[in-house]
């Protein structure tokens, strides 16, 4: 007994020797994993040096949020077209003169949405204007069968729209003209020959040519490649003085698209919008021109073939887009030219209060984009026509010496809402937090990624928590700024 024992024992330490016993001790718990940090991207421009400085922040949860809350309502407004500066002829023209490598790269820093702002709206001009290298039309000789391409848009302009397309084939365009051709032509009074440049009026007899002109201005522009989203039908029609020009008061304007390029923008299957007006608030302070846009929405037969208005802001203030779009809230609205200039430029002043009254000040009023004028002139503000602003600064600036660029305050308030605004962004309803000096907007992009744009014009940088969906966003905007900012939710 004692020895069957003693072989039991022996039995069960070889077992438990040789690993073999059917108890199962556990694996250690693994380490809790670290949660993966969320971030979301910030551009920041300043008085105090910051150049679309970029940052980034650590999102949080909704719930540790407690102050300086910022949220959605769920109300949704217009969407968005883009932003961008005009492609005008003096603009290639000084682009040209880079070397191709140089100007390639600031380009793709322009347009590219992957490596650069992702500029999406530019202004071109039908023709000629005050900053193109002589005036002319695309039909200087009479009769609609001498319609062509003028050899200074082949020479200066078409090379640069094929490589902003060869980067970005989203592009969209809105076309303007500073005048008809000059045998379309009469003087304010009906008086024929009218043989100038500036000012005159549209003869009535030609009102069919001069909508096939425009017909057939975009059918070229769109069998290069060029998207054209919309068309005006006369820059600043209120200015008779411009070294190119044509007055075209609203009842005229209204004749025109309801006798003619109304019914041949149908009947040639134009898809390109017809905007009003584009000019300044104020009317050029012509009485019998105020709300030019709504005369002509008035009338049925002609506000049937009309999108909307375009604006400018040398006179008057953006609060008359309230009155535009409560009047008639189903016309979409743009911006489409500002300057800046040795009469009102430096680059503090001009940062804060241009991002404010057309950025800020278009889109919170129902606007679908904004251009600004030239993209580019030299330090000497050339080249431009003899009678056209010779103290007009581009957004950039070329040294006439060695090349190298000065990007001036209006690149960077394009920078700011093109780099974070997808075409197609939807602007948010929100409540919550506010504060004296700062105003912001909220976007949804076609991807789903959000974007807001915060102008700060205190002398205090300002906290903000912007809280969406599962995160919150805690946004330091500094002082006397404008940012942007977005993230992936």
């Amino acid at each position: 007994m004692k020895k069957m024992r003693s072989l039991l024992l022996f039995a069960l330490y070889l077992l438990s020797s040789c690993g073999c016993s059917s108890a199962v001790t556990p694996d250690p718990d693994p380490k809790p994993v670290p949660s993966e940090k969320s971030y979301a991207q910030v551009y920041t421009t300043s008085v105090s040096g910051a150049r679309m400085q970029p940052s980034q922040l650590v999102m949080g949860k909704p719930e540790d949020v407690n102050f300086y809350k910022v949220t959605l309502t769920g109300e949704s407004f217009q969407s968005v077209d883009g932003f961008g500066l005009a492609i005008t002829q003096a603009s290639c023209y000084n682009l040209m003169l880079m070397a191709a490598a140089d100007r390639s790269a600031f380009l793709e820093e322009i347009f590219s949405r992957e490596k650069g702002l992702g500029s999406s709206l530019i202004r071109v001009c039908i023709g000629g204007s005050d900053f193109s290298l002589d005036e002319f039309t695309w039909c200087d000789t009479p009769g609609m069968e001498n319609f062509a391409v003028h050899p200074s848009d082949k020479q200066w302009v078409f090379p640069i729209l094929d490589e902003i397309y060869r980067i970005n084939p989203d592009v969209k365009i809105i076309g303007s003209p500073w005048s008809c051709p000059l045998w379309m032509k009469m003087g304010e009074n009906g008086s024929l020959p009218y043989n100038k440049w500036t000012g005159g009026r549209l003869n009535p007899l030609h009102y069919q040519e001069y909508a096939q002109y425009f017909v057939k201005w975009i059918q070229e522009m769109e069998k290069r490649g060029y998207k054209i989203q919309a068309v005006t039908l006369q820059n600043e029609p209120l200015n008779r003085g411009n070294s190119m020009s044509l007055f075209m008061p609203w009842a005229d304007q209204l004749a025109f698209i309801k006798e003619a390029v109304g019914p041949a923008f149908a009947q040639a299957g134009i898809k390109a919008k017809i905007l009003l007006f584009d000019h300044n608030y104020n009317y050029d302070g012509m009485s019998d021109q105020a709300d030019y846009p709504l005369r002509i929405y008035e009338d049925e037969g002609a506000s049937a073939y009309v999108a909307g208005s375009a604006w400018h802001n040398y006179g008057g203030n953006v609060n008359v887009l309230d009155r535009i779009h409560s009047s008639a809230p189903e016309k979409e609205i743009y911006f489409t030219e500002a300057s800046i200039g040795t009469w009102n430029y430096n680059f503090d002043g001009c940062l804060i209060n241009d991002f404010r009254d057309i950025f800020m000040g278009t889109l919170s009023r129902f606007g679908k984009g904004v251009t600004l004028w030239n993209l580019m002139l030299d330090d000497q503000h050339k080249p431009y026509r003899p009678g056209g602003c010779g103290t007009c600064w581009g957004a950039v600036t070329l040294s006439s010496k060695d090349h190298s660029l000065v990007r001036n305050s209006h690149y960077y308030n394009v920078a700011h809402c093109s780099k974070v605004l997808q075409p197609g962004a939807v602007r948010l309803g929100t409540s919550g937090y506010s504060a004296t000096g700062l105003t912001y907007l909220w976007f949804r992009n076609p991807d789903g990624s959000q974007a807001v744009l915060f102008l700060n014009e205190s002398s205090e940088s300002v906290m903000v928590n912007l809280v969406s969906g599962k995160v919150s966003v805690p946004c330091k905007v500094p002082a006397k700024s404008i940012q942007s900012v977005t993230w992936a939710e």
